[in-house]
């Protein structure tokens, strides 16, 4: 443990305390005029034969900010990857080739997976360089990850989950969506087609030449992990991109549409609200569709989470600008209203079956906490090998998380309700605030196997702020 993390004890020493300090990073580029860019889908995934699907990881130059290029790290070399757009119960098989210099795990963030697919931060595909990984199940250039799809629908999301490296990674581009459907939903009068859009929300910042800006210790991300002391409470940009698009803007019809909300930020929260003024009805959350939908005037979203929403254009006249802007710190992309349309989709009262919470058969409690200088999970930073918990399959805990910080909470294969807190819906990300305990209701379903909890800032994950459980 020492020679893996031991220099964040000393760079936490030298200065932070219990009080860890950040700062945004600086673009050293002028930035780009704000909504004078059109908002751009990613392709979607297309298998090679049915249900099997070859994406390529490898590094590509795209232009972000324009007059500039950036290498970005894609999977099929997109930023972001092509999306999945797959059906509850049709298996699905993704073989990921690696073409870059680092090894990679992919993680299906929200999915009910097998955990030998489940993207566990030692199961690494290596690229066209080996450094070392102790304790690490190494796959050469390739390895097909098996997604059953037994589960509901619901918007998720893939992305890199290498240990020590996941922040830098996902920051070069490694992110996309999965979207799952079925049934149920589809028999709902919802938006569709061209009339929903996924909207990864993510920021950045560029060096003068156009590269993405990192404070990484090792820039090759090859051997020394972690980035510069004042950058440890996490990473934030000064660039907010919607799909790799800065500040973009999308011409909509004065109809409903339904927004697929992600926050792939490494450690950014938004507090998202319409101006010149609006709500959103919330219609799904991490996990799928809520029972019934709920009418806000803003949402807070961390990073890892999905709020799936309507808004209805129908409210402003032809020609108005609608924006949606960061509470927090400033806009994020513009909606056009460019004609008047027939609209036949509407909001039902009810969405989704009621799916109560089991009776709880045990109680755990996991605090987060920085700790004699470090990142730590119940006062220790994440030890390969280590289980902390062994829930049973097909069964309820209450799982209790403390914080000195903000940590968004998230648990592979498990999907849980909030207890005695605003959210609403089935999640497996929870944003737990600054000196603040949360109590969730957690079923494991699915499989058995070892996973993992961790926070979902990611440069906290990387500083070792992560736990393996046993699903026995």
């Amino acid at each position: 443990m020492i020679s893996r993390r031991g220099f964040l004890g000393l760079l936490l020493a030298a200065g932070c305390g219990a009080e860890v300090s950040g700062e945004r990073l600086t673009s050293r580029l002028p930035l780009p005029p704000k909504f004078t860019r059109p908002l751009v889908l990613p392709k979607t995934a297309r298998p090679t034969s049915p249900g099997r699907y070859v994406v390529t990881q490898r590094p590509a130059r795209m232009e972000i900010i324009p007059g500039t290029t950036t290498e970005i790290w894609g999977y099929d070399g997109a930023f972001p990857g092509p999306t999945f757009d797959l059906r509850r119960g049709e298996q699905a098989v993704v073989t990921i080739n690696n073409d870059l210099t680092v090894p990679t795990s992919t993680h299906l963030h929200g999915g009910v997976t097998p955990a030998d697919s489940d993207g566990h931060p030692l199961d690494l595909v290596v690229g066209t360089t080996r450094p070392h990984h102790g304790g690490s199940t190494l796959h050469h250039r390739t390895r097909d990850y098996v997604y059953p799809l037994d589960q509901q629908a619901a918007t998720l999301w893939y992305h890199d989950h290498r240990m020590d490296f996941t922040g830098p990674q996902v920051y070069r581009g490694l992110a996309g969506f999965f979207l799952i459907r079925d049934d149920e939903e589809d028999a709902l009068p919802l938006p569709r087609g061209d009339r929903e859009l996924p909207l990864m929300i993510c920021d950045r910042s560029f060096e003068a030449d156009g590269s993405f800006r990192y404070p990484a210790l090792d820039p090759t991300l090859l051997f020394r992990h972690g980035v510069r002391r004042e950058f440890m409470e996490g990473v934030e940009g000064d660039v907010v991109l919607v799909n790799g698009v800065p500040w973009p803007y999308v011409e909509v019809a004065a109809v409903s549409c339904r927004l697929r909300l992600l926050n792939a930020s490494n450690a950014r929260r938004y507090r998202l609200a319409l101006r010149p003024g609006g709500s959103f009805t919330q219609i799904g959350s991490d996990q799928g569709l809520l029972e019934r939908p709920l009418t806000r005037e803003t949402i807070t979203i961390a990073p890892g989470e999905r709020y799936d929403v309507i808004v209805d254009f129908a409210r402003y006249p032809v020609g108005s600008h609608v924006t949606l802007t960061d509470l927090l710190g400033g806009d994020v992309m513009r909606f056009v209203v460019t004609r008047r349309a027939r609209d036949d989709s509407r909001v039902p009262s009810k969405l989704a079956r009621p799916q109560p919470v089991d009776n709880p058969v045990a109680r755990r409690t996991f605090d987060f906490r920085v700790k004699e200088s470090t990142w730590t999970i119940n006062g220790s930073p994440y030890l390969p090998g280590r289980s902390i918990a062994a829930p049973r399959l097909g069964t309820t805990e209450i799982w209790r998380f403390a914080s000195d910080f903000h940590h968004p909470v998230h648990v592979h294969l498990g999907r849980f309700k909030v207890l005695g807190r605003e959210e609403q819906g089935w999640k497996d990300t929870v944003d737990v605030r600054p000196y603040e305990t949360v109590e969730v209701a957690v079923r494991f379903d699915g499989y058995r196997g070892r996973y993992m909890l961790h926070c979902h800032n990611l440069e906290h994950e990387d500083m070792a702020m992560m736990a393996d459980f046993d699903v026995v």
